[in-house]
């Protein structure tokens, strides 16, 4: 079955889960949470398989075992499809790479890659991709320098980042119940795709 995009209720969906998190009403609405959420990106995952790799949808079921907050549902549905990562709530389409919360080492190595030849390449790829509406980075950065770097360093921006992310967000539209849902994720992936393949060629063990 194609990826029509989403054209049920899922946002009167995801609107009540988030004013009602609990077994009652996610029981009262699986039809429709399977129907109009689950199902079209079950689709969406099955057609950008072959092009863009492994798919994972994640459960809607959130794990509470070491959370304060004990509300059992996510109220976003989400999936890596490749080296990618698409969600959908009641407000927006949101589609990213990279790593959030890599290991120190990891860190160090990324950090290492930015500071040396190879960096340059990554912060022009920066560059363009934020004069086309990519968020790089995220709002968790260190205020300072890293350990060992200047304040000073041309690239000190990169340095700062504590999650490697590239991101898309798109406020949900008419569009969203529609192939030119499928066209804004292709096009979102394409996107944020220089920050990943600069990542894979430059720091080992992603």
């Amino acid at each position: 079955m194609p990826f029509e995009g989403w054209p049920g209720d899922f946002v009167g969906f995801f609107r009540g889960l988030e004013i009602d998190n609990s077994k009652r009403y996610f029981d009262a609405h699986r039809s429709v949470f399977m129907s109009d959420v689950r199902g079209p990106i079950e689709a969406l995952c099955a057609e950008l398989e072959p092009r863009y790799g492994p798919v994972k949808i994640f459960r809607i079921n959130r794990d509470i075992r070491f959370s304060a907050d004990k509300s059992p549902y996510k109220t976003n549905v989400a999936a890596t499809i490749g080296d990618f990562y698409v969600s959908l709530d009641a407000r927006e389409l949101y589609l990213g790479t990279g790593f959030y919360h890599p290991s120190p080492e990891w860190l160090g190595r990324y950090r290492a890659a930015v500071a040396g030849p190879a960096g340059e390449r990554l912060a022009a790829a920066v560059e363009r991709m934020r004069a086309e509406g990519v968020e790089v980075g995220g709002p968790d950065q260190l205020r300072g320098a890293p350990k060992g770097y200047s304040a000073e360093h041309p690239r000190i921006d990169l340095l700062r980042l504590k999650n490697v992310v590239a991101m898309r967000h798109y406020e949900v539209g008419p569009w969203i119940a529609s192939r030119e849902a499928l066209e804004r994720i292709v096009s979102g992936f394409e996107g944020v795709r220089p920050l990943r393949e600069w990542l894979r060629e430059h720091v080992p063990g992603d």
